[in-house]
């Protein structure tokens, strides 16, 4: 359906549009992902958080600077999610050994396994895009990739 049908506007210009119309769709999208996460218990930035752990659980513990840095939205409150995290039994923190400061993060067998119960929202994902061939998707993340540079 066109975005001049989905939201019943009128648009300054195609610029306008593009905005309005990727904003929408990406509200939508989040939508749809946010109601498979939340049956597990989880917020889009804590399922992110996991996944970023579990992705680089090979090099060992890593610290919450790490995650932010690999965060999609940057302005996350990290610790906030560590330590919700913390709470539920997903991760654990403990001091890094060569500085008292930094704190490293893994994950734990409880957050691996939870991980693995949601294997449908990794595949839900995927899903979102289905109606778009992989030349498209391609050309579509290299539009995205340009838009941001």
């Amino acid at each position: 359906m066109k975005i001049d049908d989905e939201v019943k506007g009128r648009f300054r210009n195609d610029y306008h549009r593009g905005i309005i119309n990727l904003t929408y769709t990406v509200n939508q999208l989040t939508y749809r992902l946010m109601q498979s996460i939340k049956a597990h218990g989880l917020t889009e930035p804590q399922y992110n958080v996991l996944r970023v752990i579990r992705g680089y659980r090979n090099h060992g513990p890593v610290s919450i600077s790490f995650i932010k840095e690999r965060m999609l939205d940057k302005s996350s409150d990290v610790s906030r999610i560590v330590d919700n995290l913390l709470e539920k039994g997903l991760i654990i923190r403990q001091e890094s050994a060569s500085d008292r400061r930094q704190k490293e993060i893994d994950i734990t067998d409880k957050g691996l396994a939870l991980l693995s119960a949601m294997i449908e929202c990794d595949k839900k994902m995927d899903m979102l895009l289905r109606n778009l061939s992989t030349e498209e998707v391609q050309m579509l993340n290299g539009l995205l990739d340009k838009i941001r540079s």
